[in-house]
């Protein structure tokens, strides 16, 4: 049953419990008529067809990774191998083009379109896009991308310098978006509802932890749980956007109307 809150009453402090008709994933708002856009009492409105909220950011990128990942499927496997190193976010490449590298990374799917961190990028961008905004999608994922990164990608160069790696470490092939979706995995946990909320959680990490224990690239697992916590940590912030989020799509359908 959907519910609508009294516009009278206070908001709850936890925004994963709020009312928004979302359904079984809280994460995707429901099909529904704002509000101001409803026709008064006693007049036919005719069949309900609800609004979609659009999500430009996730799928502009969900586009430039599918054009990314047929070149590397089709190109010379040699000029592959220079982009991805050109792209690289290894300690060499962040002390001379900080910016350039930590945006070509994040262009590339480690795996090929058919990764499984492809999938859940449309899911999760696009339930976080819904709820927060494009923008503010794009702060969270580059949040993740960017701090995971320098959090593993840092303690190599130091160990290099202190002689306990050696310098091919400088060098490591480290690209990809998986860090960008673990931060949006733990932001959007945010705004789903306990009983979801921690199931969510518990599995996304669990997997993660699995693969650190596998012990087959530690660097880049260290770096989804650390994207993972840095899209928890960003609850307060998301569940702010979220609200603010809720009152101007109504509004802005009802502009168009």
């Amino acid at each position: 049953m959907e519910r609508t809150a009294s516009p009278t009453s206070p908001a709850p402090p936890d925004a994963g419990d709020l009312p928004d008709g979302s359904g079984f994933l809280d994460g995707i708002p429901g099909q529904r008529t704002p509000p101001c856009v409803r026709p008064p009492a006693g007049v036919s409105a005719g069949p309900r067809r609800g609004f979609a909220v659009p999500v430009p950011f996730t799928l502009g990128y969900a586009a430039v990774l599918a054009v990314t990942s047929y070149l590397a499927d089709h190109l010379d496997p040699a000029l592959v191998s220079t982009l991805l190193q050109g792209s690289s976010t290894d300690v060499a490449h962040l002390v001379q083009t900080p910016a350039a590298v930590l945006a070509a990374s994040a262009l590339w799917v480690a795996g090929g379109f058919t990764s499984p961190f492809t999938l859940a990028f449309l899911v999760v961008l696009t339930a976080l896009e819904r709820r927060v905004g494009g923008a503010r999608t794009a702060v969270v994922f580059l949040l993740g991308h960017v701090l995971a990164t320098l959090a593993t990608e840092v303690p190599v160069g130091l160990a290099v310098l202190a002689g306990r790696l050696p310098d091919s470490s400088l060098h490591r092939l480290d690209y990809g978006i998986s860090f960008g979706v673990a931060a949006c995995v733990g932001a959007l946990a945010g705004l789903l509802r306990p009983w979801l909320r921690w199931p969510v959680l518990a599995a996304f990490g669990a997997m993660l932890v699995q693969d650190l224990l596998a012990f087959t690239d530690p660097m880049t697992d260290w770096g989804h749980l650390i994207a993972l916590t840095i899209g928890v940590a960003a609850w307060p912030w998301v569940r702010r956007w979220d609200l603010a989020h809720r009152a101007a799509v109504p509004a802005a359908v009802a502009s168009a109307a």
